[in-house]
């Protein structure tokens, strides 16, 4: 009798052989050998939402262990030399990479956060309060419906610094049954061997910012075109410290610009960028770790329904 060895992902297979014409005869093996490519696709399935196929997204609820990430943008005047869309171009990047060092999967472009400071600027797009969190909630919740028992909202807009923590505290006004995480842009401004700026300020469309779009779409940036308008503070409003109100931003940076775009360089994106996909891969893990969060959500809502009965 003879055999001949195939090597497979399972090890060596071995193949018996018939006699001339009768075909090939394969051994118990040719389950795992025909499993294989299923196993393989699973393997390569995509990060991307929208990408999947219907039963490959059911398999990736399933290798991301129900965590889902959403990358939170928006479109807003990025100074006069980078695009619209360039937070969520930015995060998005992070979070694509991020998840596939620790895979999980990643919700379409969205764009719907908080930009009413912007709304004087040619391609803003300033959704209602309403809409922002009635917009979320309901994409969360369809996130869940479909197996997202853990949503991390990645943010890359400033903007969003407020929205996003309050919606994440609104989940307690009524049972869920999933966790919203929010994750904002990690400070990297102390990290050791971060290549030095050479601005003096900044804060929007800036070096910092520019040169990270120098990483994810350098086609995209335009830095002869950074000087042409001043990101100077301009220093319109004086008000004490702890007075707050909501036109601070414009009277600061009215041409929605803030810092010196010039010296943006692709070694300074490079290390920021490998930072935050290191950052959020390690959230992204930490996530996947996390039963508690949810034990304690259900702990809080039995008790909020009876809050007479909560030990004092």
């Amino acid at each position: 009798m003879t055999f001949m060895t195939v090597p497979s992902r399972f090890g060596t297979t071995f193949i018996r052989l018939g006699k001339l014409g009768r075909g090939i005869l394969l051994v118990p093996f040719l389950a795992l050998a025909l499993a294989s490519p299923g196993a393989r696709a699973q393997e390569n399935l995509s990060v991307h939402w929208e990408e999947l196929t219907a039963p490959d997204f059911v398999a990736a609820i399933h290798k991301a262990q129900g965590v889902c990430l959403l990358p939170f943008g928006i479109l807003e005047k990025h100074g006069p030399h980078l695009p619209l869309g360039n937070d969520l171009i930015n995060v998005r990047y992070a979070v694509l990479h991020a998840a596939q060092q620790e895979y999980a999967v990643v919700f379409p472009e969205y764009y719907f956060g908080q930009i009413f400071e912007a709304r004087h600027e040619p391609g803003t797009v300033a959704y209602s309060r309403r809409i922002q969190l009635d917009l979320l909630q309901e994409t969360t919740d369809e996130m869940a419906r479909n197996g997202c028992k853990k949503i991390l909202i990645a943010n890359g807009h400033g903007g969003n610094n407020n929205l996003l923590p309050y919606f994440a505290q609104s989940q307690l006004a009524s049972r869920r049954d999933y966790v919203v995480y929010v994750y904002e842009i990690p400070n990297v401004e102390s990290q050791p061997g971060r290549p030095p700026l050479k601005s003096k300020f900044g804060g929007h469309a800036d070096e910092t910012e520019t040169s990270w779009t120098l990483v994810t779409r350098p086609d995209l940036v335009h830095l002869d075109r950074a000087g042409s308008q001043s990101g100077q503070d301009q220093h319109r409003l004086h008000l004490p410290d702890g007075l707050y109100t909501g036109i601070w931003w414009y009277a600061r940076f009215p041409e929605h610009y803030a810092g010196d775009a010039a010296g943006a360089n692709r070694a300074l994106g490079e290390f920021d960028m490998n930072f935050w996909v290191k950052s959020l891969a390690e959230a992204i893990r930490a996530v996947k770790a996390d039963d508690e969060s949810l034990r304690l959500q259900n702990e809080f809502y039995e008790k909020a329904a009876h809050p007479l009965d909560t030990k004092q």
